[in-house]
């Protein structure tokens, strides 16, 4: 086994997103969101999000597990990965329920992942018939290992 370095030590946890996390988080990487089930057992979804200054918003449909244990409990750990480089940002999330800010962040992040324009909007047409919640995490600690960036 080879000796770490300088290059495998992660960054100690900070609440702030350095500026190589905020070139990390733009691109449309999936997200690992880690929930608690109603049991204390975790969950985890793979989801969509966008960053909005230092805070990442995600969205999905209500009755879904995991968006119910965050109305239940609204903690959780998101993790961005891309081989060994990743990010994890931890915290309580805030909720909004309004259906129009739903509708809103869903075709912002369909337009965001679904690179086919008319693929995209159909995906949108089909989500405006669903109720949907958006979850905003203002990370209390964020992890950083982004080794050569």
């Amino acid at each position: 086994m080879r000796p770490m370095t300088a290059l495998d030590t992660p960054t100690p946890p900070s609440p702030t997103l350095s500026a190589a996390a905020r070139r990390f988080l733009g691109a449309p990487r999936f997200a690992i969101a880690a929930t608690l089930n109603p049991d204390g057992s975790p969950l985890q979804a793979v989801i969509w999000y966008r960053l909005e200054g230092d805070a990442i918003v995600f969205n999905s449909r209500v009755g879904r597990r995991w968006p119910s244990n965050l109305m239940r409990d609204r903690r959780v750990s998101i993790t961005v990965a891309d081989g060994y480089k990743y990010i994890d940002l931890r915290g309580e999330v805030e909720i909004d329920d309004d259906p129009e800010v739903g509708l809103a962040v869903i075709a912002g992040l369909t337009r965001r992942y679904q690179p086919n324009k008319q693929a995209a909007e159909a995906q949108i047409a089909g989500f405006a018939t669903e109720r949907r919640v958006t979850f905003r995490l203002r990370p209390s600690r964020v992890f950083e290992r982004l080794s050569g960036d």
